[in-house]
């Protein structure tokens, strides 16, 4: 293996019985199979940047980096699920059904090889696709999976902890509240009595004083993202008390020891991939760590009076969020023994003993297989030794 080829930042998805492995130009998808084979397919990746090199400036390249990763983890959740569930869907009807699946999406790019990472649930097909579909872009239905997995991530990640934090804020008395809807009510004098307030008005008016907009400061936004951070760790920790996500959380668990084995210039194998550590310091987690931190301080400097207006901001600045982050990442990880890199990524290892269980040497297996048919796909920059390609 020559010491260019060893430089080759490398990372990955677990998928549905199954790990998708990404190198800097490619990536592979192994999946094992109902009747224990392993399938796999492989590309190579597009180059954004190429036709795009406005994608190449710091903070923007992160944000591309976050969307071909977000789109290239829902194709490889496709895929798996095809591939895992394909006796089953033989059986049932030609009608497509929907699978609401709870994943991290992770890529490590061609950039600078940093992971992205966006929590949610993200739906996944269970019915048979073609393997072409997945080499020639699967646009269309790649495209609905986002818009879809976004907007429902948007609503519970961004929308709920807005709503909740300002309601608190109101109702501890910590910001200003709006005029008492009772001095609405009261007449005038000289004037005849209103009419008695209605039960259903009075509870339009108590949703209003709650919602009477609080112009977010520091402690405003640390409870935000204190609230966004529980919403996705009881979704998280919920679901891996399934059967179903826990075999995937033993694939992330085999993807992270296979990167290890990778990382440490060891062959891959299954006996070399065993003894490594399960928890990565680039994995997704320790992105969505650091991207709660920067969200916290950006939207304390741009805030506004009205609450659609920092709902909206909070939207539009995501791929601002996205790209700051990743920077960060990016340059922490440079000096991975730093103090720095290991502050920001160790809530992030903490989280997966929950988001990684312990593979079996038959996930290693596949995790191992991917990362080779990925390697395959690179361009070659020196003389490797095909025994580890194999």
């Amino acid at each position: 293996m020559s010491t260019n080829e060893r430089d080759l930042i490398v990372g990955g998805q677990a998928v549905i019985e199954g790990v998708m492995m990404r190198t800097p130009n490619a990536y592979a998808i192994a999946v094992r199979k109902a009747d224990g084979t392993i399938v796999n397919t492989a590309a190579v990746l597009p180059k954004w940047s190429d036709k795009a090199p406005i994608l190449k400036l710091p903070i923007l390249r992160g944000g591309a980096v976050l969307m071909q990763s977000m789109g290239l983890g829902i194709k490889a959740l496709n895929y798996s699920a095809s591939e895992a569930f394909e006796e089953a869907q033989e059986a049932e009807a030609a009608e497509v059904q929907i699978a609401l699946t709870p994943a991290v999406i992770e890529g490590e790019g061609d950039f600078a090889g940093i992971t992205g990472g966006v929590p949610g649930l993200f739906p996944i097909a269970k019915q048979k696709r073609s393997k072409d579909e997945l080499k020639k872009g699967g646009t269309a239905a790649a495209a609905s999976s986002i818009v879809f997995a976004l907007i429902f991530n948007v609503l519970l990640f961004v929308a709920a902890p807005l709503l909740l934090t300002n309601v608190i804020f109101v109702a501890a008395g910590w910001a200003n509240t709006p005029a008492n809807s009772t001095s609405v009510n009261t007449p005038a004098a000289g004037t005849p009595a209103a009419a008695p307030e209605t039960a259903v008005r009075r509870t339009w008016n108590s949703v209003r004083g709650y919602l009477h907009p609080v112009r977010p400061t520091v402690g405003f936004n640390l409870i935000d993202g204190m609230i966004r951070m529980s919403f996705f760790l009881i979704m998280i920790v919920g679901f891996s008390l399934l059967k179903d996500i826990r075999r995937v959380f033993e694939y992330h668990g085999a993807e992270h020891k296979t990167v290890f084995t990778w990382e440490k210039g060891l062959d891959l194998t299954v006996a070399n991939a065993r003894p490594q550590p399960r928890q990565h310091p680039r994995c997704g987690t320790s992105f969505l760590m650091v991207v709660m931190l920067v969200s916290i301080l950006l939207f304390s400097v741009i805030k506004f009076d009205s609450l659609l207006f920092n709902f909206l901001v909070r939207i539009v600045l995501i791929p601002v969020v996205a790209g700051l982050s990743y920077e960060i990442i990016r340059l922490s990880a440079r000096k991975e023994g730093g103090v720095f890199f290991k502050v920001i990524t160790k809530p992030g290892v903490w989280l997966q003993n929950v988001t990684t269980k312990e593979p079996d040497d038959l996930q290693l297996e596949v995790a191992i297989l991917a990362l080779k048919e990925s390697l395959k796909l690179e361009p070659k920059t020196g003389e490797p030794e095909l025994a580890l390609l194999s």
